[in-house]
């Protein structure tokens, strides 16, 4: 499951988590760099811009349904986490009346080795999402970063495309950074806010009921700044990472 599409009316975060689900059930279009030919990307990046690709399909006798479009780069080695145990622990947790605070998620996320998270990015369809995806799709492809993904278009809303890019341990600050930076090395300079996967799990999305912000750092691009780099922010500490 995945952070929520930016809607311009505001859902709750039970909405987001069934949202979100949905689109991770749908058959997803992916390029796994591991086993297919590179000489095949181009033609496939082309075949399968964001904003062309429909998120509901194209109706009878045309393509189906798409939850996501996703880059699994070269090296990419999914890393077992034990979800179901973690979301018995959560069980748990709530009914012992114990705070939900960012601590006690990460506590539950390192006891259950669910540490993966992403940078996220929201765009309107058309040329912004399909050139941003293009960077970071490539930077997978070049083993840069592990692996990307975008929501497809939805033809019955506004909604924004996100664009979520992954690293292994989100409680590993300077990976995190790392990461930020290989975005902004691929051509990306709009702002970023990065996700737990944990979040994700447990179903912590905006307007959740803890009053959680479902993200813990957020990236600003400084162009002025020579030589240009992110201004990032913990959002847990609100103190200035870079």
């Amino acid at each position: 499951m995945e952070e929520e599409e930016e809607h311009a009316e505001p859902l709750s975060a039970e909405d987001y988590a069934a949202e979100a689900l949905a689109a991770d059930m749908d058959p997803w279009i992916i390029f796994d760099a591991r086993k297919t030919p590179r000489a095949e990307f181009v033609s496939w990046l082309e075949s399968n811009r964001p904003s062309q690709v429909s998120r509901f399909g194209d109706g009878e006798g045309g393509p189906g349904p798409v939850g996501w479009i996703a880059v699994l780069g070269p090296d990419h080695c999914p890393v077992h986490a034990d979800v179901t145990g973690l979301q018995e622990s959560w069980e748990k947790m709530l009914t012992s009346g114990r705070p939900v605070t960012f601590q006690t998620i990460k506590e539950l996320a390192l006891n259950h080795n669910v540490l993966s998270g992403k940078w996220l990015m929201h765009l309107d369809t058309g040329f912004k999402v399909d050139r941003a995806w293009e960077c970071v799709a490539k930077a997978a492809l070049d083993g840069k970063i592990s692996s990307v993904k975008v929501s497809p278009r939805d033809p019955n809303s506004d909604t924004k495309h996100v664009i979520c890019v992954y690293n292994n341990n989100f409680a590993d600050e300077e990976q995190v950074m790392q990461l930020d930076a290989a975005i902004r090395a691929a051509g990306v300079k709009c702002p970023l806010s990065y996700k737990p996967d944990v979040y994700t799990y447990l179903g912590i999305y905006r307007n959740n009921r803890w009053k959680l912000c479902p993200t813990i750092y957020e990236s600003k691009f400084d162009l002025e700044c020579v030589p240009r780099r992110s201004h990032i922010t913990n959002k847990v500490t609100n103190l200035e990472v870079t």
